[in-house]
């Protein structure tokens, strides 16, 4: 399992809308959050192995209508 963090900049006015839609037409978006910073959004992203992250993003987070930007920091490991 591959873990994901990736920050979303928004078209102004439209964060409440990019963050209903990842979290209820991507599948591999596990949590949504509001942000402050340079950033509106930090999308929890768990991808299958083998999965090609490159395309997971071009193709299904930077599709979603009111995105701006986005920044991806690839998880290595949790601790518990």
């Amino acid at each position: 399992m591959q873990t994901l963090f990736i920050q979303v900049k928004c078209e102004l006015g439209r964060s409440y809308e990019v963050a209903a839609a990842a979290a209820e037409t991507v599948d591999e978006v596990s949590e949504v959050h509001s942000t402050s910073g340079h950033y509106d959004l930090m999308l929890t992203c768990y991808l299958e192995d083998g999965i090609d992250i490159g395309h997971f993003v071009n193709q299904k987070i930077h599709a979603l209508p009111g995105i701006k930007d986005t920044y991806t920091i690839i998880g290595l490991k949790a601790f518990s």
